[in-house]
């Protein structure tokens, strides 16, 4: 399983879960409605100097599914280059550091 991760400003929401039905994936998700933070477009606040803010969804998902979802998001950054829209993806059990313990052994 993959974890897909999306976090994109609330503009582009609706084209993104467009984008993602119109290729048939992330049919099953969570979201969060309300997420805040700074990344490389900027500061999304959601307060009166940073007013913007952005949106996050999780897929668990198979890796040609992950693919999918993968394609219908570059297509919905070609139309809205500059709105902070990314894609992130993590394999199940393949956590980047072997020495964490997170199960005490």
């Amino acid at each position: 399983m993959i974890r897909i991760e999306i976090i994109a400003n609330h503009s582009v929401e609706e084209n993104i879960l467009d984008a993602l039905k119109d290729e048939g994936v992330g049919k099953f998700y969570t979201k969060y409605p309300q997420v805040f933070g700074v990344g490389s477009t900027g500061p999304r606040m959601g307060d009166a100097i940073w007013p913007e803010e952005n949106f996050s969804m999780v897929i668990w998902c198979e890796a040609d599914e992950a693919l999918s979802i993968g394609r219908a998001v570059a297509k919905v950054k070609v139309l809205f280059p500059d709105e902070g829209i990314k894609l992130f993806g993590l394999q199940e059990g393949k956590f980047p550091t072997a020495e964490v313990d997170f199960d005490g052994d």
